[in-house]
């Protein structure tokens, strides 16, 4: 199992680059995709972000100055980034790299709109988070 989708590309090489802030990725079919921080950070496959169905996604802002602190590797299928606003959450499988890389045009796009539509700028800061409890009020 490389990526999680049987046959799908598998990484050749991982390159973070801090200062630019991107991460570098090339596949074993030939593709090479610069993967920014911000976008990795924005679309993160965890649930503080994607929610836990369709519909409770949250919106992520102010991540453009977002960096990688530390990249681990999830068995032989994935990588669990850091960054250092510090969601360490998300799990980031080979073929879902391959997809922020392939259509990153795609998702910038998406994702602008979707700050048009909540009102909301890039760079405004992420509200805080409330205390969640399960309690009756």
């Amino acid at each position: 199992m490389a990526g999680l989708q049987s046959g799908a590309p598998t990484p050749q090489a991982i390159t973070v680059h801090g200062q630019s802030r991107v991460l570098e990725v090339s596949f074993s079919d030939g593709a090479e995709f610069r993967i920014p921080f911000e976008l990795m950070r924005v679309y993160s496959p965890s649930a503080d972000v994607q929610g836990h169905g369709p519909g409770q996604e949250v919106l992520q802002t102010g991540k453009r100055q977002v960096e990688l602190t530390a990249l681990e590797p999830v068995g032989n299928y994935a990588v669990q980034p850091t960054f250092s606003d510090g969601h360490d959450t998300g799990i980031f499988s080979w073929d879902y790299l391959y997809f922020l890389g392939s259509r990153q045009e795609q998702l910038w796009a998406d994702y602008e709109a979707r700050l048009k539509t909540a009102g909301v700028e890039r760079d405004t800061p992420m509200p805080e988070k409330a205390g969640s409890s399960c309690a009756s009020r």
